[in-house]
């Protein structure tokens, strides 16, 4: 059961203060199918129940959330099983069988039931109640672990009334449905929408809207939600501080009187966490990652209980080394937010380097543009891309000089608010490391970033192409993926681009898509994102040169 989808992800993300505006949203949409029935058999048959159901191309996403119908209370979940018991919640004076637990089994038999339709669903559950759980914090990760997000603290839960959105043509949602009517108790009186929840003017209004716009329903559903209007009158969330801009320099970098060159400044990212772990492989880099941020957070906990102790030394400075397109600077990027989280730098911007940074017209030049480059990466990550140039084989080669003077530098201990990082593929970058011996032990850190298989090109293509929400067909879907495959088995491994490529081709795809629809516009406005075969045109790679002989 995997939950990276983002109709999932929203409803993860709601209070009890949004929930209600959000459902009363997604019935007036009809990307979204809907339906409400009276009770599942056997755990749920005195509860109502919610279904709303997503499609795109690549899999179908199914939110079931449950209306938790006991008198509200103070309780404690706890959802370890007993001997021959059910987990439990309890209150001041009672327990009762625990609704998380009864909804988890729910969807058992539910994905048992869609199973038919294969592995492209996604399931997630949703507990609203009217408790207040006190030990809610605490469950979290248990909760999350049984795939269902619990919102209590819900005042009135019993005479909510939520709309929904049965209309027949969101396919397949009413599939889907249909699949799992022997499991309801009995069918439920519904208050339905059929597209016309808002008035027929106000409907038009949010059509044009969204179309000017050219955002997800989602993205519009999540900026109304920003606007903290409760719609059922309770009383508005309240807004946080906003936290202070970073004040980044500019990035220029004057190398003499007369040359100047401008080095690329990453902002620092506001959930680094989540951008890593949705990251498509990179297992051994996230790993490796953690460690070192275990290690940085236990300095940190060691200084604050022990302020005299000896801190474990941890070197920031790593090497990344990888083929094109495995994800070197975008790791980079959420490297250096996660340490400024860690507290380990105070500002977790990247600035982006390379040979030509340095090297000037003049004697002189490196050291001057070194010291500026430093000093506008304090606090945050100094990333010197394909580093390897720095180290060619002339003896006199300026190059030669940055390093010395990078290693230098980095012995100042008034460095230490800094992380460099040092990238480029790996047959020249261990060439630089095997030259330069004072490199390993100044870069301790070493990420080996792999190719990409084909399986996850394909699921970085979804995902990317979710983004803009776009759907291939079934038949340019698996256009798209005979000649991703093809490239991938007779491409040159030292220059195939991995995720590049994936760039690439679907840029090429945009552009043949636009022109179709340009030249013959669509008679659906769902059309217009739907990729065709026809869009998909094959770009050239450097091919793999045979071997001569034996």
């Amino acid at each position: 059961m995997t939950t990276n989808n983002r109709l999932i992800d929203d409803f993860k993300k709601k209070t009890n203060r949004n929930i209600w505006k959000f459902l009363d949203r997604m019935a007036g949409n009809y990307n979204v199918y809907s339906e409400h029935v009276s009770g599942i058999t056997p755990h749920l048959e005195n509860n109502d129940i919610y279904f709303y159901t997503y499609t795109t191309a690549f899999e179908t996403s199914l939110v079931v959330v449950c209306i938790d119908n006991s008198i509200p209370k103070d309780e404690i979940a706890d959802e370890e099983m007993l001997p021959n018991e059910n987990p439990r919640w309890y209150s001041e004076n009672s327990y009762r069988t625990s609704p998380v637990w009864s909804l988890f089994e729910t969807m058992k038999q539910i994905e048992q039931k869609v199973a038919v339709y294969g592995e492209d669903w996604t399931y997630w559950g949703v507990l609203l109640s009217g408790s207040n759980i006190k030990n809610a914090n605490d469950m979290h990760d248990v909760w999350e672990g049984m795939c269902i997000t619990v919102i209590d603290n819900l005042p009135n839960l019993s005479k909510k009334t939520i709309k929904v959105n049965n209309d027949q043509e969101i396919y397949p949602g009413d599939l889907l449905i249909g699949a799992l009517q022997d499991l309801f108790k009995q069918p439920a009186p519904v208050v339905t929408t059929n597209r016309s929840y808002y008035t027929e003017e106000e409907f038009e209004a949010e059509q044009k809207e969204e179309e000017k716009k050219e955002i997800s329903f989602f993205d519009w559903l999540n900026a109304l939600d920003s606007e903290n209007d409760d719609s059922n009158g309770e009383a508005e969330e309240e807004k946080s501080e906003e936290a202070p801009e970073l004040d980044l320099p500019s990035g220029i970098i004057e190398q003499n009187n007369i040359t100047s060159v401008t080095v690329k400044i990453l902002p620092p990212l506001d959930n680094p966490r989540a951008e890593l772990d949705k990251l498509v492989g990179c297992h051994d880099i996230k790993e490796r990652i953690d460690e070192l941020l275990a290690l940085t957070r236990y300095n940190k906990l060691l200084r604050e209980a022990f302020p005299d102790a000896k801190q474990h030394e941890v070197s920031l400075h790593s090497i990344f080394i990888g083929h094109p397109g495995t994800g070197k600077t975008t790791v980079c990027k959420i490297f250096g937010s996660l340490l400024h989280e860690a507290g380990a730098l105070s500002k977790g911007h990247v600035v982006v380097a390379d040979r030509g940074t340095f090297i000037g017209s003049l004697w002189g030049d490196e050291e001057r543009s070194l010291r500026q480059v430093l000093e506008i990466a304090q606090g945050g990550v100094l990333m010197i891309d394909e580093a390897y140039l720095l180290n060619s084989s002339q003896s006199n080669d300026p190059g030669k000089l940055v390093l010395q003077l990078l290693m230098n530098l980095l012995a100042d201990e008034s460095q230490r608010d800094i992380a460099v990082v040092l990238c480029g593929y790996e047959e020249p970058m261990k060439r630089l490391l095997d030259l330069n011996p004072g490199l390993p032990s100044r870069f301790p850190n070493q990420f080996v970033f792999s190719d990409f298989s084909v399986d996850e090109l394909l699921e970085i293509t979804r995902r990317r192409v979710d983004e803009y929400n776009y759907h291939f067909t079934q038949p340019a879907w698996q256009k798209f993926k005979d000649i991703l495959t093809s490239a991938y088995q007779g491409c040159d491994q030292q220059t195939w681009g991995n995720a590049r490529f994936v760039t690439n081709q679907l840029e090429r795809i945009y552009i043949q898509h636009a022109q179709r629809c340009v030249k013959e516009p669509p008679q659906e406005k769902w059309q217009i994102r739907e990729l065709l075969p026809e869009d998909i045109k094959p770009i050239e790679v450097v091919r793999s040169k045979p071997r001569i002989g034996f």
